[in-house]
């Protein structure tokens, strides 16, 4: 397949005060969420002066995907569009329609399946191409990347770094966004949780790991409705007990600092550990790293060789999902 452009199409958030809660209002657009579980939730914003790292981080991760292209001797515009805040993907799939993009390919911030993490962005593509018409670009969703070898190299390298700053017994725990425990087969059987678990057995394995833990961050919702656990704040309180005296937490579900990076591990789960005397430490994300742009890339020559998809190679792989035409779900189960 050859293409005219590539389009990075991802999350969003604010970049100002002022933009907090209209942001959050379209996140939770239709989920009944209170007024004053939104105003909670915007003070974790403001406490970074109402600016989401999200927006910022990709675009240095256009710059450096330009970089990568250019390297292998292909000139593509790159677009820029998002889910719930400027730039809006349904004006950035117009503005390629009006200058005459034909087809492009679409790498979306998330490695993995599920609804939140593929599905929804499946949707995003089918919803801008309505608003554009029929001349929208043909759009071409990348496929899956959770075991990829340059995502586990990334996450295994920023386990090394972490483990510089904490005693040598530190105990390795990886987290990933928690999901509501109905959605959890929505796209095959326990797919999330399987690759997010098969994600963290590989680098754990590449960092030199034999024993881990694997937990669930950032739930929300009522209480009543149950989400996949263990919360990392009820497990570093139960590693507390048991004599843990130093942790490295590893967000391998989050490829960039997201909000719930930067406030829910960085600020409160950091807070607890001091309270509760453990020494801490947070492996770092991919965000602009060159090589997540050549992860991207390589997603491209994939589809544009024919080449089998890079997988690192291990035992009971989760299925590889994602790929997409014009948003059209790839398997029965997302629909």
């Amino acid at each position: 397949m050859d293409f005219d452009a590539v389009l990075l199409l991802s999350f969003g958030g604010p970049e100002g005060p002022e933009q907090v809660m209209p942001f959050l209002e379209n996140v939770t657009r239709g989920r009944g969420i209170p007024r004053e579980r939104l105003a909670a939730v915007a003070e974790h914003y403001l406490h970074f002066g109402g600016v989401s790292p999200i927006n910022g981080i990709n675009r240095d991760l256009i710059a450096q995907l330009r970089t990568e292209l250019g390297d292998r001797g292909v000139e593509l515009p790159i677009y820029f569009g998002n889910r719930n805040w400027e730039p809006y993907v349904e004006d950035t799939v117009a503005a390629m329609r009006d200058n005459g993009i034909g087809r492009a390919v679409v790498f979306t911030t998330s490695a993995w399946g599920g609804y939140s993490s593929c599905t929804q962005y499946v949707e995003d593509i089918a919803r801008a191409r309505a608003t554009a018409g029929g001349d929208a670009p043909e759009l071409v969703k990348l496929r899956q990347y959770f075991d990829h070898p340059l995502l586990v190299e990334m996450f295994t390298e920023a386990i090394g770094a972490a483990a510089q700053t904490v005693p040598d017994d530190a105990r390795l725990v990886f987290t990933a966004h928690s999901i509501p425990s109905a959605a959890r087969s929505r796209c095959g059987p326990d797919l999330y949780s399987r690759q997010v678990g098969y994600a963290s057995r590989l680098v754990a394995a590449a960092a030199g790991y034999d024993d881990y833990d694997q937990v669930w961050q950032s739930r929300s919702g009522p209480p009543q409705v149950p989400w996949l656990e263990p919360d990392i704040a009820d497990h570093l309180a139960t590693l507390a007990e048991a004599g843990t005296k130093a942790v490295i937490v590893c967000p391998i579900g989050f490829v960039a600092d997201h909000i719930e990076v930067v406030w829910d591990l960085d600020h409160e789960l950091r807070q607890q550990a001091q309270e509760l005397g453990i020494a801490f430490a947070r492996a770092a994300t991919p965000n602009a790293d060159p090589r997540f742009a050549r992860l991207a890339v390589d997603l491209v020559d994939e589809l544009r060789s024919g080449r089998d998809p890079a997988r690192m190679p291990g035992s009971d792989a989760p299925p590889l999902q994602g790929f997409s035409v014009n948003g059209t779900v790839c398997t029965p189960d997302c629909g």
